[in-house]
């Protein structure tokens, strides 16, 4: 291990232009700049791998060695000033490394092609998308977040079974970028399926890329309202038919606003919630410095009767006092015992 060190190159240095020359044109610049930094991106990448290796060697090894606590693991970590979500980083980071090593998607070689981001991005994306990538890279193609993020968009086009047909084939013949598809399957995937038909029946009637940013936003504003409702409290205590709600919102275009009222519902009944925890809160600490201040504390008695206002089971606040026209709010909480 001692000689494999010694053999480790300790003189990492890369030329770079002068900023001062005007010799240099603009575009050479950049170009320098630009081939510098991707040298920096491949050896960041692969030194975070070993990094993300070796972390892994020590927490395997305090596993089978400690007491199954980590206390090791961590103490080392400690030691060398690393914390414990960026050692998982780069743990998480080695994983995927092995992993596509030992698949075969990716070569030890190719690694050199990836920035640091796109890797990652690589990591996470689909067998069939990572298939793609490694492809372009043993071609020596250069692979950046981007690309991979455009071949995860138009693998994503081409494989859902939610997009039409008719959609697909103008995204083959990039009638249609498939930068827009990706957004919209993701969305489609968050409804259940008589909401998929409708919107799919739009789609086919006209498989336009305006009608495709309309089919977004209406399956996000869909997916935003079918979640508010199972979050508000109002509306599991009635009888109401929310799917039919909502087909009538959709008729009338006013979508948008249906699901922003649910939603605004939502965070209102949570903020009441909240609202009941402080009050609660703050009653049981001005009774406790009640109790622990006497005559002696004249100012902390003066200070718990400023703010009694806010303990009482009445609320009171002023508002609008910037704009001249205060008004008086007042909130009353109590608590009543609730029939099942």
């Amino acid at each position: 291990m001692t000689e494999a060190l010694t053999q480790i190159p300790t003189d990492f240095t890369l030329e770079l232009p002068d900023p001062e020359d005007e010799q240099i044109s603009e575009p050479e610049f950049q170009h320098q700049i630009e081939m510098a930094w991707q040298v920096c991106d491949r050896f960041d990448l692969q030194t975070d791998i070993w990094r993300g290796r070796l972390m892994r060697t020590v927490r395997d090894r305090e596993k089978r060695n400690g007491e199954g606590r980590g206390m090791g693991f961590l103490n080392w970590l400690q030691e060398h000033d690393i914390s414990k979500s960026q050692a998982y980083s780069w743990i998480e980071l080695a994983n995927s490394a092995d992993q596509l090593l030992s698949s075969g998607q990716l070569e030890p070689g190719t690694f050199e092609q990836f920035s640091k981001r796109a890797f990652v991005e690589t990591a996470q994306a689909a067998p069939e998308v990572q298939q793609l990538v490694s492809e372009a890279a043993r071609q020596g193609e250069r692979i950046t977040r981007r690309e991979v993020r455009q071949l995860s968009d138009e693998w994503t086009a081409m494989s859902s079974d939610l997009l039409p047909e008719e959609v697909k084939t103008k995204a083959a013949a990039n009638t249609i970028p498939p930068r827009y598809l990706a957004p919209l399957v993701r969305e489609l995937e968050k409804l259940p399926e008589p909401h998929q038909a409708i919107l799919h029946k739009e789609m086919v009637a006209s498989p336009e890329l305006d009608t495709l940013k309309e089919v977004t936003n209406e399956a996000r504003q869909l997916a935003k309202y079918l979640n508010a409702t199972t979050h508000v409290q109002a509306l599991a205590d009635q009888n109401l038919h929310l799917e039919q709600a909502l087909a009538e919102a959709l008729r009338l275009g006013c979508l948008n606003s249906a699901a922003d009222l649910v939603s605004q519902a939502a965070q209102l009944e949570q903020s009441m919630a909240k609202l009941f925890a402080t009050w609660k809160r703050l009653r049981r600490l001005s009774e406790r410095v009640y109790l622990e201040s006497g005559a002696s504390t004249p100012h902390l008695r003066s200070l718990l009767q400023a703010l009694d206002s806010l303990c009482g089971e009445t609320l009171h606040l002023e508002l609008g006092q910037a704009q001249g026209t205060p008004q008086q709010v007042s909130v009353t909480l109590a608590t009543e015992p609730h029939d099942p």
